[in-house]
């Protein structure tokens, strides 16, 4: 992995959060919002009253179910260092998004409940976080609870993910018996009661005092076991992928998330250099170049705003800068940038590499878009995936047709949904990876939109985007094969299956025919 350059931006930490649903992961984002002073009260997920929402899930769907389905970028400062938090949605249903958003990061905490371990979403979320270099801090969530033993959950970890682990900090008793966290580098105690007690080493008789009657050698052996049976904490080989650093803590009682933020503060890499065509960008350059991973609509549901969510990777951005966007060649003036926290926005005068800012727009700007001072460049990486599940919209009010077609393509752009228009028929075909999708997108049209609408069976199972070497070859296809046929929003042709045996047997009957499950979107 490259290591960034000493001028880029050192004082900036660009991370996502990622998990299984339930393991905690929008509630370690509320304390360590609460610990950079970005808030002053944390809604647990679930808490009763609407001012204990989780202030970072405001979309209704979200508030309703306590969980994440969209991404929330949140930015705060600690000390001399500007943190930017993204949220990625838990739930499987939305893993789009998510690879989507961890392109736009230079490192990731990874949450495990502790009496869970690693989950089916965990381990897909960390092969993506894998294929993009993103180095990754481990967060053993729920230790307050019963759960099962550290060392299980470490070499779970080691055995699942390849990766060499290092306990940073140990846990004194699990479950009903946990009375603190020993910091394994520092040999400080941390006490619930938020005490740091600091300790000789492993020896010192204070330990005999805090633990249960009979405990403190147990605890004497574990934490010795462990300081010398894992490896050594290095931060290059953890900026490089192949360590991950271990902290233990529960994020509901704010055990441990102190350590973490310091952590990542000290160790997770400033803005790292940016794969693009014809050339890397790297962050100590002087000219802006950045890109859009995330447009968002209806934030606020009282004015239809639309906001896309750009990455800057490179240069000093100013208020009011023009900045060309490479796929139309228009140059657009970005008056009115903003820096988030949830649904809370702030003016950004200057932002640098590493920043996440967000420009107001009309449906300009889409999820891929690339945006620079000028020069050519088209970051790469951001993929559409080829949907799971296709079903007709079938519209409750025809009188509705046009905001129905506004609504499904403003999702399109956010990525909710891909959108579908057979060659022969008049319905739209919808696309998605999960079921949860759909839920989403039927409350979204209703809350947003005022559109009544509802799915039904489609004749197709899945679909594959269609490309050829020899154009004419690829018109003959097209011409065979029309009833199957459809186009995606950017009009390029879509391939329609009934199953997966038919789109077996149609792609080895043509093998000049490319069929493909992910496009980059540009």
């Amino acid at each position: 992995m490259a290591t960034t350059s000493a001028a880029a931006r050192p004082d900036r930490r660009t991370f996502a959060i990622i998990s299984h649903p339930d393991a905690g992961k929008t509630t370690l984002t509320e304390k360590l919002l609460l610990h950079g002073g970005a808030i002053h009260l944390a809604g647990e997920v679930k808490a009763r009253g609407q001012n204990r929402r989780a202030r970072s899930d405001w979309m209704k769907i979200e508030q309703q179910r306590g969980i994440s389905v969209t991404s929330s970028v949140m930015t705060f400062e600690r000390g001399a260092t500007t943190f930017n938090l993204l949220d990625t949605p838990g739930h499987e249903d939305f893993s789009e998004d998510t690879y989507r958003t961890l392109t736009a990061v230079d490192s990731a905490v990874m949450v495990i409940d502790a009496a869970r371990g690693i989950e089916a979403q965990t381990r897909k979320l960390f092969e993506v976080c894998r294929l993009r270099d993103v180095p990754i801090m481990t967060f053993v969530n729920k230790v307050d609870r019963e759960g099962r033993s550290p060392f299980e959950l470490l070499d779970e970890i080691a055995d699942k993910l390849a990766l060499d682990v290092c306990p940073m900090v140990w846990p004194m008793g699990m479950g009903n018996e946990f009375v603190g966290l020993y910091d394994l580098m520092t040999h400080r105690v941390l006490l619930p009661s938020g005490e740091a007690r600091q300790m000789s080493g492993f020896d010192d008789p204070q330990l005999d005092a805090l633990l249960p009657h009979g405990r403190a050698e147990a605890f004497r052996e574990e934490a010795e076991l462990a300081s010398a049976g894992y490896a050594a904490f290095d931060v290059e080989s953890y900026r490089a992928g192949n360590l991950t650093p271990v902290y233990f803590g529960s994020a509901l009682r704010e055990f441990g998330v102190e350590a973490l933020i310091d952590a990542l503060d000290a160790h997770a890499p400033s803005p790292r250099p940016q794969p693009a065509t014809p050339r890397t960008v790297m962050p100590d350059e002087p000219t802006v170049a950045g890109f859009v991973f995330k447009v968002q609509a209806n934030m606020d549901p009282q004015h239809r705003d639309r906001v896309a969510f750009m990455r800057l990777c490179s240069g000093k951005f100013k208020r009011g800068m023009k900045l060309k966007q490479i796929s139309t060649g228009k140059v657009i003036a970005v008056h009115s940038p903003i820096f988030f926290f949830a649904r809370e926005r702030e003016l950004a005068e200057e932002a640098f590499p590493g920043d996440i800012i967000g420009i107001p727009n009309h449906g300009a700007l889409r999820v891929g878009d690339t945006l620079t001072e000028g020069e050519a460049l088209t970051f790469t990486g951001i993929p559409n995936f080829a949907p799971e599940i296709l079903r007709r919209v079938k519209l409750g009010d025809p009188t509705k047709t046009k905001q129905l077609r506004n609504a499904l393509n403003d999702m399109a752009e956010e990525g909710v949904t891909q959108i579908f228009r057979p060659l022969i028929g008049s319905n739209w075909i919808v696309g998605v990876v999960g079921q949860l999708q759909l839920e989403v997108l039927i409350s979204r049209l209703q809350a947003e939109y005022k559109v009544d609408a509802g799915f039904e069976p489609s004749p197709w199972e899945t679909a594959r985007w269609l490309s050829a070497d020899d154009p004419a070859k690829l018109e003959a296809f097209m011409a065979d094969h029309r009833s199957a046929l459809a186009e995606d929003r950017d009009g390029s042709p879509v391939y329609m299956a009934r199953d997966g045996w038919e789109l077996n047997y149609t792609s080895q009957r043509n093998p000049d025919i490319r069929f493909t499950a992910t496009r980059e979107r540009t």
